[in-house]
């Protein structure tokens, strides 16, 4: 490890709150210990869940000072003492991984189970763009909302990261209708691009009213929801008997409200999600079908926006927003 540098740069924060508490400090490089690699960040994609552990709002308990960050590609610079060097898993190699945490880093180290070998030249911005949004919109559809071929798919927050992929999932996953839903008309042809059969402003438009028009009554069969809120709460009326609605955010900050008798009265069901305890088995098969689809040109990557490290309170900021469209990464010189 002679030509690490004993140092590197990370964002970091000490306390909870707003933007501001994000940091560039300088901190000791860390060393692969057993099964882990070494991984020389380039690109770290920006999530709803770095902001929600920023503001102490997460599913979990944020240890303090703590390094944001769950997804990065790079170059594999070291290897701990008993990884062996063999296919994609050799110094030098690209890489994708999920982390737990540290991504906003120049270096990170992970377990060598979690890395992923990348092709020669491979874009690292859209690889770190792919991980946590990407089997978070595969999992949704195909594990937790159990999507079948024909049914009518309603996906909120249609241009983010999670749904310019799931737009485009559901779409190859034999989706009969697939109807996209955002807060601007910009937002929406970026949907309408990706393959969306119908699309609804929810700022200017009742959700739940759109979706009976569209659907001639029924309602949509799956349901992927990540701002809460009002646009949870227009999102259960939409939903058609024996439909699912997945819950995996409050973008807007607000719970949503689950009447139960309305449940009952459809046979319906919400559905959590959460892709930190899904199983390694899964996440593992997900990926495969990711990668498939992207190295076969049937899935875009949508970049939003790169930024410097050091300018990770104005990505964070921008992606609190709600203003911005696709994934945003931070890229590390």
């Amino acid at each position: 490890m002679s030509d690490i540098p004993a140092t590197m740069r990370a964002i970091r924060y000490h306390a909870v709150g707003g933007p501001e508490v994000l940091q560039l400090d300088e901190l000791t490089t860390p060393q692969p210990q057993a099964g882990e690699v070494l991984l020389r960040v380039r690109a770290s994609g920006l999530n709803y869940a770095d902001i929600a552990r920023r503001y102490g709002r997460y599913l979990e308990p944020t240890p303090l000072p703590y390094i944001p960050g769950s997804e990065v590609a790079g170059e594999i610079v070291a290897l701990g003492p008993d990884v062996a060097p063999q296919g994609g898993m050799q110094v030098g190699a690209a890489a994708l991984a999920l982390a737990s945490s540290g991504g906003y880093a120049e270096y990170i180290a992970l377990p060598a189970r979690t890395v992923v070998p990348l092709p020669a030249g491979f874009d690292m911005a859209q690889a770190a763009a792919l991980p946590l949004q990407g089997l978070t919109a595969y999992s949704i559809l195909h594990l937790s909302g159990r999507m079948q071929p024909g049914e009518t798919v309603l996906v909120n927050a249609a241009a983010g990261g999670v749904g310019t992929l799931a737009v485009q999932l559901a779409k190859l996953g034999g989706a009969g209708r697939v109807v996209a839903a955002a807060g601007s008309d910009e937002k929406l042809a970026l949907a309408r691009e990706l393959g969306a059969d119908e699309t609804i402003n929810y700022a200017t438009e009742d959700l739940a009213e759109r979706v009976r028009a569209i659907t001639e009554g029924k309602g949509a069969d799956v349901i992927l929801e990540p701002v809460g809120g009002e646009v949870f709460n227009r999102s259960l009326a939409a939903l058609a008997r024996g439909g699912r609605l997945v819950t995996f955010g409050q973008a807007s900050g607000q719970p949503g409200t689950v009447d139960t008798g309305r449940l009952m009265a459809r046979n319906a069901s919400v559905v959590g999600f959460w892709l930190a305890i899904l199983p390694a088995r899964q996440m593992a098969e997900g990926m495969q079908a990711l990668m498939t689809a992207l190295g076969a040109g049937k899935l875009r990557v949508i970049i939003g926006g790169t930024y410097p490290l050091a300018d990770a309170a104005r990505a964070q900021t921008d992606l609190e927003s709600r203003r911005t469209t696709g994934k945003l990464v931070l890229t590390v010189a």
